[in-house]
């Protein structure tokens, strides 16, 4: 199996030092960067598995480096942050981050959250969008919903027959929509199915993610439904 790279970008020298430890002996290989410059071109020359951008490096700060290497790639990205009601953290995501983790954290939650990242976009001997990690009940084929059209085998979405750009997590966001139409998903359901948490998360992941999916597919596409969750209109 291949081995998985990480770009880790971190301004501060101890934590980035002991990071980089921690996730070697766990087999990665790490690609330590101090500012968002440098790690910007480290994304470029090496094209890394999976990105963990800290978000306040200096040179460009880890939102800014998560809309770049957005804009050239959907390699997973995930956020790290001091402050868990940061403001930074919505940021991140709304960038396109897919995950976040806070700080300070202990090794093994950091190397469970980068594990099942991959998982979701087929690394580590996980399974992409669709696979059997993931994949959501229904019946395979091209889905109708209007105008919108998911091709779960192909993993394409066209709107009114245009091509519809989505990220992986993106992607499985609205498998798991388009699985149930009309039926209300619960947040904890989709932390658990999309995102791959076996244990709580923080559901404005899920909601910040929706949002990002809406622009896309539809603002009216996918309800809110107050108290319970979300369902895609069929």
């Amino acid at each position: 199996m291949a081995e998985t790279h990480v770009l880790f970008v971190e301004d501060d020298d101890v934590i980035r030092e002991a990071t980089t430890l921690a996730l070697e002996r766990d087999g990665f290989v790490v690609t330590a960067m101090p500012d968002g410059l440098s790690g910007l071109e480290s994304f470029r020359a090496d094209r890394p598995d999976i990105a963990l951008l800290d978000v306040m490096v200096p040179g460009m700060d880890g939102v800014s480096l998560c809309r770049r290497i957005r804009d050239e790639s959907t390699v997973p990205v995930i956020m790290l942050s001091a402050r868990a009601d940061s403001i930074d953290v919505v940021l991140g995501l709304e960038a396109g981050a897919d995950d976040y983790v806070t700080k300070p954290f202990d090794g093994s939650v950091l190397v469970a959250r980068i594990r099942a990242v991959l998982r979701r976009f087929g690394h580590a001997g996980g399974s992409g969008p669709g696979g059997p990690a993931g994949e959501p009940a229904g019946e395979r084929g091209v889905l109708s919903f209007g105008d919108l059209e998911v091709d779960t085998e192909g993993m394409e979405v066209r709107r009114s027959g245009a091509p519809v750009a989505l990220t992986p997590t993106e992607m499985r966001l609205l498998l798991e929509f388009s699985s149930a139409p009309g039926t209300v998903l619960s947040r904890d359901r989709l932390l658990e199915r999309v995102w791959d948490y076996d244990w709580g998360g923080d559901t404005r992941v899920v909601d910040v993610h929706v949002q990002r999916l809406r622009t896309k597919i539809g603002q009216d596409r996918i309800e809110t439904v107050r108290g319970f969750g979300y369902k895609l209109k069929g």
